[in-house]
């Protein structure tokens, strides 16, 4: 008989994916102009032009034995040493390619780590609100979630909140920066408290405490702030990047994991990196897109677009009178829903045909997630359905 907990996470997928699916369906219906998707983060932006030209001059150049065939387990030696001079030259650390693991995105390199770090029972502390997947993640890896708010203020780490949740059984924390729903960069200032908050309770437990990075939208920051590598603010640091968004190369599945090189037992730390790849099949990411990365390491898709959209639909739905956590990077809008039970309030934006994903996915209550990576025509057409919505609620007349 198959596994029963496998069974229910495919009988149900994500509210996001079934949103996405939803929305399919519903455009087929009754229009694709006529249906405001904004549920899933699904790069809009065309990927670089060097991303084609290299893909092509490969398929045109290389052979095609050595180009489809496998790389080394880890990926290619070159490529991952490309990636390491490259990151020592933009953020000023000190990254091994011997301690760099090429994955097929960064899902993949999330759950290659957790399966190498957890025995079972061990708690991974994830901060609410979070990518919906990290829970199933760290659970199938047989470690326990164990959840703590933001501040409800501005969403950056609450950190008396977090000290309190660190205990004898923590082994690792995820972070998201910029992050996925609320669009908050956490600043040089906050990685580095982190640092020192959970370099303190290593000392307290006498055993590391990992931070894994979940990194992807990277890239994707605004208003000239800088992005903090957080090997250069704690040592038991682990790296999980995608291209997804930065080249808007979501379906193609490439990204790595990075060991920092100060890390406890790093090599050690790395071999385990490589076993649970290999134990759970993920050996080998796709061989014609390690060899593409060299070419487009620095180079990005253009995010003018989305912080055009994130002004236009920030300033139109301030306007009409949602509260919104201003994002300062990604593509995603932190609503506050119109009342308490989020899921009936994406429920009823349904009916002008508004697909917004409720914050419970995310762990948190009250908030809907607004995914601005999309046409600006599309957002302009939104703005009458959002203040229907609004107006419902709130009658046409509120003050």
């Amino acid at each position: 008989m198959y596994n029963q907990k496998m069974y229910e996470l495919g009988d149900k997928p994500s509210i996001i994916r079934e949103l996405f699916e939803y929305g399919k369906a519903k455009k087929a219906l009754i229009g694709e102009d006529s249906v405001f998707d904004f549920s899933i983060g699904n790069p809009s932006n065309p990927s670089p032009k060097v991303v084609n030209d290299t893909l092509i001059n490969l398929l045109n150049s290389v052979d095609s034995v050595k180009l489809h065939g496998y790389t080394s387990a880890v990926g290619d030696y070159d490529v991952r040493w490309e990636i390491a001079r490259y990151l020592n030259k933009t953020y000023g650390c000190k990254v091994s390619g011997d301690l760099i693991y090429l994955t097929v995105g960064a899902a993949a390199a999330i759950t290659i780590c957790l399966h190498a770090l957890l025995n079972e029972g061990d708690e991974v502390i994830i901060l609410a609100p979070f990518f919906p997947e990290y829970k199933v993640f760290v659970e199938n890896a047989l470690g326990v979630v164990r959840i703590v708010n933001c501040r409800c203020d501005n969403f950056e780490i609450d950190f008396d909140a977090l000290t309190k949740a660190i205990n004898a059984k923590t082994k690792a924390i995820i972070i998201d920066s910029p992050n996925n729903p609320t669009g908050v960069v956490y600043s040089k200032e906050c990685i580095s408290k982190l640092g020192m908050v959970l370099k303190d309770k290593e000392k307290v437990f006498n055993h590391p405490i990992y931070l894994l990075s979940d990194e992807p939208y990277r890239e994707l920051i605004y208003d000239d702030m800088m992005y903090p590598f957080v090997t250069n603010y704690y040592d038991d640091s682990i790296v999980c990047y995608s291209f997804s968004k930065s080249l808007s190369l979501a379906g193609e599945r490439i990204g790595y994991i990075v060991v920092g090189s100060n890390a406890f037992c790093h090599q050690n730390l790395y071999k385990a990196i490589c076993g649970a790849g290999r134990a759970l099949g993920y050996v080998c990411a796709p061989s014609l897109f390690q060899y593409m990365i060299p070419s487009c390491l620095g180079t990005f898709a253009s995010i003018d677009v989305y912080k055009a959209n994130r002004d236009l639909l920030y300033q139109g739905l301030q306007a009409i009178g949602y509260e919104i956590i201003y994002p300062k990077g990604a593509f995603y809008m932190f609503v506050k829903a119109l009342e308490k039970d989020a899921i009936a309030f994406s429920n009823k934006a349904k009916q002008y045909e508004l697909l917004l994903v409720p914050s419970d996915s995310f762990g948190y209550q009250g908030y809907v997630r607004i995914s601005y990576c999309v046409s600006k025509d599309m957002i302009i057409r939104s703005m009458d359905a959002f203040k229907k919505l609004y107006d419902e609620y709130r009658g046409s007349n509120n003050e």
